[in-house]
């Protein structure tokens, strides 16, 4: 007999190997029918596995993030088989559920189309009418092989051949389609009652652009038709709200083939960026930062030292110089050491707070490259805090706070993560042990609830992430804390302690913009373009009615000039309904219009984005409310 223990801590016994879909029913079959599948003793599993030890149970429904797993991974089997009808010849890679769906990539000699989509969901829709079983089953590493090449599926092969010697594989038949996989699956496909094949793309095998291109197909899948439909209408404003899009409307930014990945910004664009790190410096200063810069290139000595040659070579973009190897840098920390190092530092002198918003070149695969999401080189609000152990966590709370004052800043809600040491890691487990235990007391000091990412955390130390919800809900992962014990061994930093001997300081690495170019794309998506006045290139626009009132036009533009308002003239020989129609488009905070009575009055008639008419107000009574509003970020 072994003991099963609930969530509640409820104990029963069961014989070994029972079902977990008994074990459900023995509670009820309520129970039994509302929910997926289960986590024993932290492993997912499905209803058809069987638990032959002693073990803590919790089954899960769709709500749950382990839940959504089963019933979306299930989903991709249910659209594999539906493709395996429709084109018979197709090989099979890899088909895992992804947050908000699932994907399949496809070996297919026809190039799919959306019209293919419509067959395909169409034979997923029969196949559910059909509900055939999911069956699973193992077999040793020598016969799955066997049993692959007599299909010829050159990729299970493949993944079969990574796989240890004497490893018992599991796998899960559906219909006709038999695949290579782990699960868990749901046991009843009718649970799967509304789905939508979403998107076609192309992926390498692996992820490795020298392999194969295949055809993937996403999807998504609910068990009830409205929240499927409201899914869709969040996907349709997310459309709308494309930054890459906008970029193009609202002329801020643009990519071109000859710098692929890398992002030209337009004067539009850099007063968007300008203001934003205008402003985020000003805070940092205020927060007891001194801002550095470092070079974009240094030798390759220094990556060894760093780390970066062993942990993120592949990433990196080398030169030469007279001869000698050199690296464009992914990362500004090497560089913070060295100015750190370059003169000598007292326990009195701790903690030294250094930021530098500098430029980085990562190598990324042509195929992740997403507009402002994912670039090749980007500018990183990076900092680098250098204190004694005793500080780190008051460092760390400062840090927080800092986080917490730029995103409300924006409106953004955000969810924090605990990254912890990821299997390539730099140092030894001990003191990884000690760091991940100082971010954990800090986050548990500060009264922050956070969650577990196993294995996440960057090479040379672990991490709290900062994850951000925009306006329509989507997740977004933007700032990092990370604490380092690593870099200051392998650079030989030190400060003179108290009684007079070398230590060794501890550092923090502190990004909250993260990427700056990212940040921009995610405020252009969050705002829809509609940036608060502070931000928007242009903030007032001013429309005459007619050419006559041009003079009148300049003469406020002059004055909001030398405010430092960003304020535009249409002068242009259009009717005025155009010319306004053109402001909305191009989302100008504030249009004022212009005429006669304006004139003679010495106002302006107000119209405000998304609001409309405001009414009349002398323009320089006008003129000081702005700067109110510009001057408290609202």
């Amino acid at each position: 007999m072994i003991k099963i223990t609930f969530p509640d801590g409820n104990i029963k016994e069961f014989e070994k190997g029972v079902l977990l879909s008994d074990i459900a029913k023995s509670i009820s079959e309520g129970l039994y029918r509302n929910k997926l599948g289960a986590v024993v003793n932290g492993r997912t599993m499905g209803f058809r596995e069987r638990v032959e030890e002693d073990a803590e149970v919790r089954f899960v429904d769709f709500e749950d993030e382990e839940g959504r797993d089963i019933f979306r991974h299930t989903s991709s089997h249910l659209m594999a088989l539906a493709v395996k009808r429709i084109f018979p010849g197709v090989k099979f890679a890899i088909g895992p559920a992804i947050k908000d769906g699932f994907y399949y990539d496809f070996d297919l000699e026809e190039k799919l189309t959306p019209e293919d989509l419509e067959k395909i969901e169409g034979e997923m829709k029969k196949i559910v009418g059909e509900n055939p079983e999911l069956e699973r089953y193992e077999m040793k590493k020598d016969e799955a092989l066997e049993y692959f090449e007599k299909l010829g599926e050159e990729f299970k092969i493949d993944l079969i051949e990574h796989l240890p010697e004497g490893e018992t594989i599991s796998f899960y038949k559906l219909g006709e389609f038999i695949d290579l996989c782990r699960g868990p699956h749901l046991e009843d496909l009718k649970k799967i009652k509304a789905f939508k094949l979403l998107s076609i793309a192309g992926a390498y095998w692996r992820g490795d652009e020298n392999n194969k291109m295949l055809q993937r197909i996403y999807g998504t899948s609910f068990p009830k038709k409205k929240d499927l439909d409201e899914y869709l209408e969040r996907l349709e404003e997310a459309e709308k709200r494309d930054h890459r899009k906008l970029g193009r409307e609202l002329d801020l930014f643009s990519f071109h083939e000859e710098g692929p990945g890398f992002p030209f910004f337009h004067p539009n664009g850099m007063v968007l960026k300008n203001e934003l790190l205008k402003w985020w410096r000003d805070v940092l200063v205020k927060n007891g930062y001194g801002e550095i810069e470092t070079p974009l290139i240094l030798n390759e000595d220094l990556w060894h030292r760093s780390g970066h040659w062993d942990h993120y070579k592949e990433n990196m973009y080398f030169t030469k110089i007279d001869d000698k190897d050199y690296a464009i840098k992914p990362m500004n920390c090497p560089g913070s050491t060295l100015v750190y190092s370059s003169s000598p530092h007292s326990y009195r002198d701790l903690p030294i707070r250094l930021s530098e918003f500098g430029k980085v070149h990562r190598h990324e695969l042509s195929g992740t490259l997403h507009g402002l999401f994912r670039v090749r080189t980007f500018t990183q609000d990076d900092a680098h805090v250098y204190c004694l152990e005793d500080q780190v966590e008051d460092e760390v709370f400062r840090m927080i706070d800092l986080a917490d004052y730029l995103y409300s800043t924006f409106g953004f809600k955000y969810t924090v993560e605990l990254s912890t040491r990821p299997e390539d890691y730099m140092g030894d487990l001990e003191t990884w042990e000690k760091a991940e235990e100082s971010l954990k007391k800090a986050l548990e000091k500060k009264g922050i609830e956070y969650r577990i990412n196993e294995g996440d955390g960057a090479f040379y130390g672990p991490k709290i992430d900062f994850h951000l919800m925009d306006a329509i809900g989507r997740d977004w992962q933007c700032g990092t804390i990370q604490l380092d014990f690593q870099m200051p061994i392998n650079f030989d930093l030190t400060y003179i302690d108290k009684d007079g001997e070398k230590n060794r300081p501890v550092m923090l690495h502190r990004a909250l913009l993260g990427s700056v170019e990212r940040f921009l794309g995610i405020l252009i998506e969050h705002f829809a373009g509609k940036f608060p006045t502070w931000l928007n290139p242009v903030q007032v626009k001013i429309l005459p009615i007619s050419d006559k009132f041009n003079d009148y036009a300049e003469k406020i533009k002059k004055a909001y000039e030398e405010k430092g308002i960003r304020v535009e003239v249409d002068d242009r020989a259009e009717k005025i309904g155009l010319k306004i129609r053109q402001a909305q488009l191009n989302k100008i905070p504030y249009s004022l219009i212009v005429g006669e009575k304006e004139e003679a009055n010495e106002e302006v008639s107000i119209r405000k984005r998304d609001e409309g008419e405001k009414g009349q107000k002398n323009y320089l009574e006008f003129m000081n409310e702005l700067l109110k509003e510009i001057e408290e970020k609202r």
